[in-house]
């Protein structure tokens, strides 16, 4: 049975519930608020089990990173609403908010750079507003990847919301395999080490 009671281990670190923010639909494909699903599909390409499958307002799949179960999920609620997929999900296999990582786009980073967190607020990014809304903390992972300010001229949402560019795009792939990285270190040695090696 897909995603069964298996993915449960016995101990709260046994699970990780790995989460890439972004918008469902191929309009939102390769945009700069999708950087979160872009990860999660190449962590589910490198170590997942099956393909996506709907559930509950997410597409998830469980996979295995070094002995670990975990489940990869990006929310199908639109992004200022991810939370709503995410608490439920979170809630049915019975995942503590600490055991949670967020990945998503931060417009305060420097383009192309990671930086893992063990908690903190929205920032005034309105998929994390909704998130900590909806899981009533800010005790969760969450690993930000760097999209830069928007050039002079443009508003935010349609910085967000533009795909990457031919010339940005070499450094966003070196992120993406960083972050894949980040991410098996986060399972394999915790955030600790995760952190100092990758922020």
């Amino acid at each position: 049975m897909f995603l069964g009671e298996n993915i449960i281990g016995k101990g709260r670190f046994n699970v990780k519930l790995i989460v890439g923010l972004g918008n469902p639909g191929k309009k939102y494909e390769l945009t700069k608020h999708n950087i979160g699903f872009l990860i999660v599909d190449q962590l589910a390409d490198e170590f997942g089990h099956a393909e996506f499958k709907e559930k509950n307002k997410v597409q998830l799949t469980e996979g295995t990173i070094k002995n670990e179960k975990v489940l990869f999920v990006k929310p199908q609620t639109f992004m200022n609403l991810s939370g709503h997929g995410v608490a439920p999900i979170a809630n049915f296999y019975k995942i503590e908010p600490q055991d949670i990582l967020i990945i998503y786009d931060d417009l305060d980073l420097e383009f192309g750079s990671i930086r893992l967190r063990k908690k903190g607020g929205a920032g005034g990014h309105n998929g994390m507003k909704s998130l900590i809304q909806m899981l009533g903390t800010e005790e969760f992972l969450r690993l930000k990847v760097g999209i830069g300010r928007p050039p002079q001229g443009w508003q935010t949402a349609d910085y967000v919301l533009s795909r990457f560019t031919d010339e940005e795009w070499p450094a966003m792939e070196n992120a993406i395999k960083k972050s894949v990285k980040a991410v098996t270190a986060l399972i394999t040695e915790g955030i600790d080490q995760a952190m100092n090696n990758y922020n």
